[in-house]
């Protein structure tokens, strides 16, 4: 099992489960830029704002947001979750609180919901919560990944064991909708490197390596070079979001 390398002193570090992503694991670097880009993409949406990163996991995104914002608060369940960040990442404007999700209870001006929807039971009564949370005027930021995309071909669902539903462009727009009056929807695309990287799979990439003996070597060094510039945030009619890595819902009430 990976374990987060060269945290600060008195930081315990977090053993990669699945669960989260987390960074200063060089093996999750791919999904950690992948989150990464989001939460940037956002905090530059949110300066002056009192914001609130629900299930905020290792809290790096809520450590983001609160560059920006007014204020920023990370909840997350899980108590080692909750330990780390605290310990780890520390502003005068940015908290972090051990709650659930549908049991936090503070107004804000935004609240953003990253690649948990897909774990819950009932996302409707959650989404339900969290519009309570922003009134009249505020913003909701929710994502999950693209079924499409993340299932191996000609499968229903990825195998993930932690997700409960796994969502098509169309039910996930659909469920927004049901409970946020504005809804805009963005996609996460590969881009620059990744965007070779896919072409390059497509002319038969995991066929060579494998035969010139270089995958550990290759992936060794590709893997931990992934940056943010390597994803893209684009909306319809910029690209064909059925296709998109990920669903980036903008609603509002």
């Amino acid at each position: 099992m990976f374990q987060q390398r060269d945290q600060p002193e008195g930081v315990p570090p977090l053993a990669l489960t699945g669960e989260r992503t987390l960074p200063d694991v060089p093996e999750e670097n791919y999904w950690y830029r992948r989150h990464l880009v989001v939460y940037e993409w956002i905090a530059a949406r949110l300066a002056g704002m009192r914001v609130i990163d629900m299930a905020c996991g290792e809290g790096y995104g809520t450590d983001v947001l609160a560059r920006r914002a007014a204020s920023a608060v990370g909840v997350d369940a899980n108590p080692e979750a909750h330990e780390h960040a605290r310990l780890r990442y520390r502003r005068p404007n940015l908290r972090f609180v051990r709650d659930l999700v549908d049991g936090f209870s503070e107004e804000a001006d935004a609240v953003v919901f990253l690649q948990t929807i897909e774990h819950l039971e009932q996302p409707g009564a959650v989404l339900d919560h969290f519009r309570s949370l922003v009134g009249v005027a505020g913003v909701l930021y929710v994502s999950t990944p693209n079924v499409l995309t993340l299932a191996p071909k000609g499968a229903s669902r990825s195998g993930n064991p932690w997700h409960v539903h796994e969502y098509r462009l169309g039910e996930f727009e659909t469920l927004c909708r049901e409970h946020f009056g504005s809804v805009e929807i963005y996609g996460l695309f590969h881009a620059r490197k990744l965007r070779v990287h896919e072409l390059a799979l497509r002319l038969g990439w995991d066929r060579l390596h494998p035969l010139l003996g270089v995958t550990r070597r290759f992936y060794g060094w590709f893997t931990p070079a992934i940056e943010v510039r390597d994803f893209q945030l684009r909306r319809a009619g910029e690209a064909d979001l059925e296709k998109a890595l990920d669903f980036i819902a903008v609603c509002r009430p």
